[in-house]
């Protein structure tokens, strides 16, 4: 009779502890692959513009919290050859279009005509001060910011 209760006990304490599970489905998450605006052709210098297509390649899906070292995004071959080493002047801003900073972003990828390609490259954001406006916002302290981008180059690989 002790045996079938201390296997009751048994039964119920295990039953209790599996419908105790921890529930780690995330909901409220949001689609963020809308396309990242270009800078407009008369506030880049000169020296940037190019005959290149500034269609040529087409940035979506932007994601960088504040937390991150790394800002991601995908980027898509709208050309018929393939094309390597696409270069991107990417200017980082205020809600408000104040600029924080601009650069040259040099992306290592290599692209077959209409590929896309998630990629990755390192943060304007050393100090983790700020956060993509259309992504999830941080816990901590942390100013929005938007993005938009220019293509200035790419390279097209011979003899692959």
């Amino acid at each position: 009779m002790k045996t079938k209760i201390a296997i009751l006990i048994t039964l119920i304490a295990v039953v209790t502890v599996a419908s105790a599970r921890t529930r780690t489905t995330q909901t409220q998450l949001k689609n963020n692959s809308q396309v990242i605006e270009e800078i407009p052709t008369g506030t880049i210098p000169d020296s940037l513009l190019t005959e290149i297509e500034p269609n040529a390649v087409t940035l979506k899906g932007y994601n960088k919290k504040a937390s991150d070292s790394r800002e991601s995004f995908f980027v898509t071959n709208n050309t018929n050859h393939r094309i390597s080493h696409v270069r991107l002047l990417m200017r980082y801003s205020q809600m408000n279009g104040e600029m924080l900073h601009e650069r040259i972003a040099t992306v290592e990828v290599d692209l077959k005509p209409k590929e896309t390609r998630l990629v990755s490259i390192k943060t304007f954001d050393v100090q983790r001060l700020f956060y993509y406006y259309a992504g999830p916002k941080p816990r901590k302290s942390a100013t929005p910011f938007k993005v938009a981008f220019r293509l200035v180059g790419y390279d097209i690989p011979v003899g692959r």
